[in-house]
This record gives structure tokens, C-alpha cells and sequence, in this order.
């Protein structure tokens, strides 16, 4: 699976990160466990979703190490995607 991928270190929770792209994708936000899974095509638990308007906002809902990742389902096409930590 291709997929765009933005270590965010660690946040503290009170976060939110915002995600630009210049067309519709799959945005995920995931902690280390699910990410490792989700390179693997395991089952894995996300924030986000299918993003069809551009800007995103994602609330960090913990205190962790995150991961966000962009792709376009499978589908075939390149996409660019900006992202920012706010807070």
C-alpha cells in the first residue's frame, strides 16, 4: 500500500493537528500500536477518516507518540498533503 507518512512525536492531548490536500483522501491519525498494524494491513483503530473538504482538523484525543498518514484507497494518483500541530 502507498501512503504518505508524518512521524508527529509525541503530543501531549490538548492538540489538534490540521491536514491541507489537494484532493480527497483517506486521512488517518493513530498511535504507534496501530500504525505498526496498519502498515501491515492488520486491523487497526484511527481518528479521521475519508476527507473530501480540505482543511482537516483532528483533535489528538491523548498523550502520545501519533502518526498520520494519507492515502488514496488504493486507487491509483499521486496527492500532496500539508499538516501542522496546533496547540
Amino acid at each position: 500500500m502507498n501512503f504518505l507518512h508524518n512521524d508527529l512525536g509525541y503530543l501531549g492531548g490538548s492538540e489538534t493537528v490540521e491536514v491541507t490536500l489537494d484532493k480527497a483522501a483517506n486521512v488517518t491519525l493513530m498511535d504507534t500500536a496501530n500504525f505498526n498494524r496498519y502498515r501491515t494491513g492488520g486491523r487497526h483503530q484511527y481518528y479521521g477518516g475519508e476527507v473530501t473538504r480540505s482543511p482537516l482538523r483532528v483533535a489528538v484525543p491523548r498523550s502520545g507518540h501519533w502518526h498520520l498518514t494519507v492515502d488514496l484507497g488504493g486507487f491509483a494518483g499521486t496527492i500532496r498533503a500539508g499538516n501542522r500541530v496546533v496547540g
